[in-house]
């Protein structure tokens, strides 16, 4: 029996894994290809984490994008209140910037919650980032997500991006698709994960 600490107090791993504790199972990755979008069903795990691998769009200044569905992938238009806010640096040190993005943010909107603006397309140009989905099929409260990633600009600027808010909805989320707001997404990674 080994013992685990968070910092502050001491629990042998058989408290852990008598349910103080939780556990990642694998569930699914998808691989791009010149893809129009990537999609996945959501269960009932209390939450859902996501990671993405160098998502590269097909057309340069593509905003990578996110959006929810509640009828099992017929349309994706989920209510969504945002925030978004990013701190970048120039390669050539020219300039950088930590700002709040409220054309990036959402209230009330149903359209795709954009998890990086102006993505590069040069092949050496991807985003890399993760993201948590809480309580999907929850038919009681509201749905809350948060993200980060880090990106490429297409101006060859390193981005890192926040995002949280929530799908305003007490009906179940039972699907979530990744797009590029344009072109494809061309090459990269998603991997999903439940946490139970």
């Amino acid at each position: 029996m080994g013992l685990i600490s968070n910092g502050t107090t001491i629990f042998d791993n058989g408290s852990m894994s008598s349910g103080f504790g939780a556990d990642l199972k694998f569930i699914s990755k998808a691989t791009a290809s010149s893809s129009a979008s990537i999609e996945f069903s959501l269960g009932s795990y209390k939450e859902y984490k996501f990671y993405w691998v160098n998502p590269h769009p097909s057309v340069d200044g593509a905003f990578f994008q996110f959006n929810f569905s509640t009828d099992n992938g017929s349309t994706y238009s989920v209510a969504k209140t945002t925030t978004f806010f990013r701190a970048y640096h120039y390669e050539s040190d020219a300039a950088s910037v930590f700002d709040y993005r409220t054309s990036e943010d959402l209230a009330q909107g149903t359209g795709f919650q954009t998890i990086q603006d102006y993505l590069g397309a040069d092949n050496d140009q991807s985003c890399s980032g993760f993201m948590s989905v809480f309580n999907p099929s929850s038919t009681t409260y509201v749905k809350h997500y948060k993200l980060n990633n880090n990106g490429c600009f297409n101006n060859d600027i390193s981005i890192n991006i926040f995002s949280a808010g929530y799908a305003n909805t007490t009906s179940a989320l039972t699907n979530i698709k990744f797009q590029m707001s344009s072109g494809n997404i061309d090459a990269g990674e998603i991997l999903l994960f439940g946490v139970s």
